[in-house]
């Protein structure tokens, strides 16, 4: 399934992905922010699981802000598996 999430906070404004059956994370893309930061992310987030993703991810900061896009990326996926 596909998700759409608006960021807050940080430099990207959109993050889409999907979920599949298994609960794998496919096609990661951020909109703005750090492009090359955000690419690598996508490589190494693609097909594992998402819940272990938001896990791993989850808190991470940037610089003095309170959340950061791979924190952005776990609250998308915690959002869209409460769909």
């Amino acid at each position: 399934m596909h998700h759409h999430y608006n960021t807050k906070g940080v430099c990207s404004v959109a993050i889409d992905f999907d979920i599949d059956e298994d609960g794998r994370l496919h096609n990661l893309v951020y909109t703005g922010g750090c492009n090359g930061n955000l690419k690598a992310i996508g490589k190494l987030v693609e097909g594992r699981p998402a819940d272990e993703i938001a896990d791993l991810l989850a808190g991470n900061r940037c610089r003095l802000k309170s959340t950061s896009c791979a924190d952005q990326l776990a609250r998308a996926i915690r959002q869209a598996e409460q769909k």
